[in-house]
């Protein structure tokens, strides 16, 4: 495959991108191929937000970006997803902490 995927850039070719961290709002700076970093100034993990790419649907992704690259993202993924799953789950629940049947 010689074709390489607009889409696929931030992934093979990563740019540094400035967040603000949440915690000081100090400047803090993620790579695009990248979901967390810490904060220089607080020391806390900052998460950037990943949104779906074509790494998700395409089915020639790993072809296309590389295996290390492809498992790099997939990783990645699981990490930024965790917080979301764990707050989700917490709003379902609700405090566990007033319940008697424990």
């Amino acid at each position: 495959m010689i074709f390489k995927c607009p889409g696929a850039q931030r992934f093979t070719q990563p740019q540094p991108e400035i967040i603000n961290c949440p915690f000081c709002f100090e400047e803090v700076e993620i790579w695009t191929n990248e979901v967390q970093a810490t904060c220089p100034n607080c020391k806390k993990t900052v998460m950037r937000q990943q949104g779906t790419s074509c790494l998700d649907w395409c089915r020639y992704a790993k072809e296309c970006v590389g295996e290390e690259v492809y498992n790099k993202y997939i990783k990645n993924r699981s990490i930024a997803r965790k917080p979301r799953i764990t707050k989700g789950l917490k709003e379902y629940s609700g405090d566990d902490k007033n319940d008697k049947t424990r």
